[in-house]
């Protein structure tokens, strides 16, 4: 059994009431196993030679009400392997705990701080520090939590990482109800499995997951009269729109781009209706068929 010699984060955002993991190895498809969280539970990262029952275990004893700390000392003390096993936890209270087993490969150890625990193995010394850093810097300002946590992963690999290289990257970010269609609470659920520089691939899929699913903002919005002009020699570029570019955005033009907005899954942006489009939504549309 090979070591996921990783570094990841676990925490916890009151506002929403989200738990989220993040994490970055030089291990294929990383977040298949190390990464576990549940809405109202908590959050697990379980690593070094994983016991991956550590996962669905940890939460299930958060989600009884066991604090973070008590859900590891149960789950290590039952272990004989726990010389060898690395975990973190945040609980459903934003408490957070770590364990580093002796014989995990240097460097290796944890920090914990208030709402998160940064732990990670095969390390150069000064990651996770810089992860912390990082992550207490920006969290509760711009962006969320899913960016806080990737953030966080960025500064450590900055700080020297894996000591092995590069290869996977993951995070995970559950709230009630916070899954497509409302009945699940994965909000967010991104995988790198094999790229040369996965965290900056996985920010790249953060972002297009806002682009797709983050909520629109009001005081941002484009008067399509405004950009009537654009949008028809737009969507005359990509097939939809077959009228006269007049400038004016009459029903037919409506059509075309209510047609492309379909194409491209920005309905959450736009829905067809209204004088106003967004304006993420508008740009991604400039900067792919402009």
């Amino acid at each position: 059994m090979k070591p996921i010699a990783t570094f990841s984060i676990v925490a916890y955002d009151s506002g929403p009431e989200e738990w989220g993991v993040a994490v970055q190895s030089k291990f294929l498809a990383v977040g298949a196993v190390v990464g576990w969280a549940r809405a109202g539970a908590g959050a697990v990262a379980t690593q070094s030679y994983a016991n991956v029952l550590y996962g669905p275990k940890g939460l299930d004893l958060m989600e009884k009400g066991r604090s973070a700390e008590k859900a590891i000392q149960s789950l290590v003390e039952s272990d004989e392997g726990r010389d060898q096993r690395q975990v973190g936890m945040v609980d459903a209270k934003g408490q957070a705990a770590a364990f580093t087993g002796k014989e995990c490969f240097a460097w290796a150890g944890h920090l914990v701080g208030a709402g998160f625990s940064c732990q990670g193995n095969i390390l150069i010394p000064g990651t996770i520090e810089a992860m912390a850093k990082r992550f207490e810097e920006v969290r509760g300002g711009e962006g969320e939590l899913a960016d806080w946590l990737v953030a966080a992963l960025d500064a450590g690999q900055q700080a020297g990482g894996d000591s092995r290289g590069r290869q996977s990257a993951a995070v995970l970010v559950v709230r009630a109800g916070g899954g497509y269609g409302g009945n699940n609470d994965h909000y967010l659920d991104l995988r790198v499995d094999d790229h040369p520089e996965p965290i900056r691939e996985l920010a790249h899929l953060l972002k297009i997951h806002h682009l797709y699913f983050g909520e629109v903002n009001k005081d941002d919005l484009v008067p399509l009269a405004d950009v009537a002009a654009e949008l028809q020699a737009l969507l005359a570029r990509t097939g939809q729109y077959k009228g006269q570019q007049s400038g004016v955005f009459d029903e037919e033009t409506r059509k075309a781009l209510r047609a492309l907005v379909g194409a491209e899954n920005l309905e959450e942006r736009w829905n067809g209706e209204g004088d106003q489009i967004d304006r993420m939504a508008l740009d991604f549309l400039r900067e792919k068929f402009g």
